[in-house]
């Protein structure tokens, strides 16, 4: 058997691989969609042979149903760490919105194919990732429902609001607020665009203003 050391050292290796073929195969799917993208390209662009994809995914749609996985699951980390951050320096609920419309929008700067990708996925019906989606959607959105909850229960927030909607259309927000940046605005800079969103928080969640 593998000592405990060589076995981290190998999950790591593997981890890597999978990382290059998860950017590899989000930078091409999204230059030229997911049906014209084949295995064989994604492993040229990852520097890895074609057995290689095949040794960690059985197929190019595992590898893409793993890929949203793996992408939405760093998003929820990022709005989560910006929420408990936030409450361990004494913000409000309204803040640690504030500060996941931050984290959202730098996720999205740092990451602009995958999310055009998962926005684009989001309307599709006939895939066979279609309930993975769905179930990486609902972790995303339930870390701002969190917030939206705990604000209601100490009275930051109306108790007439509808958490999930409102949870929901805060994400949707930011995704579709950064995407039109990326695309239209790009001279605009993220402290700019975090500014606008904060202000339409700030006035329509807090309602302030």
């Amino acid at each position: 058997m593998e000592s405990s050391s060589t076995a981290s050292g190998g999950s790591t290796r593997r981890e890597a691989t999978r990382q290059k073929l998860y950017e590899a195969a989000v930078t091409l799917i999204a230059e030229q969609g997911f049906s014209a993208t084949t295995v064989d390209e994604i492993a040229e662009r990852a520097g890895v042979a074609k057995g290689t994809v095949y040794y960690n995914f059985a197929s190019k749609s595992v590898l893409f149903e793993e890929l949203l996985r793996h992408g939405v699951g760093l998003l929820a980390a990022s709005l989560r760490e910006a929420a408990e951050r936030t409450e361990r320096e004494g913000g409000s609920k309204v803040d640690a919105l504030d500060a996941m419309v931050r984290a959202g929008l730098v996720f999205i700067d740092r990451y602009p194919a995958f999310t055009q990708l998962y926005v684009a996925e989001l309307w599709r019906t006939n895939r066979a990732w279609q309930s993975t989606l769905m179930v990486v959607r609902r972790e995303a959105v339930a870390v701002v429902e969190d917030v939206l909850r705990k604000g209601v229960a100490n009275g930051e927030f109306s108790a007439e609001i509808d958490v999930q909607l409102t949870a929901s259309a805060l994400v949707g927000m930011v995704l579709v607020a950064a995407l039109d940046w990326q695309s239209f605005q790009p001279e605009r800079s993220l402290d700019d665009v975090h500014a606008a969103l904060s202000r339409l928080l700030q006035g329509r969640v807090s309602g302030k203003g």
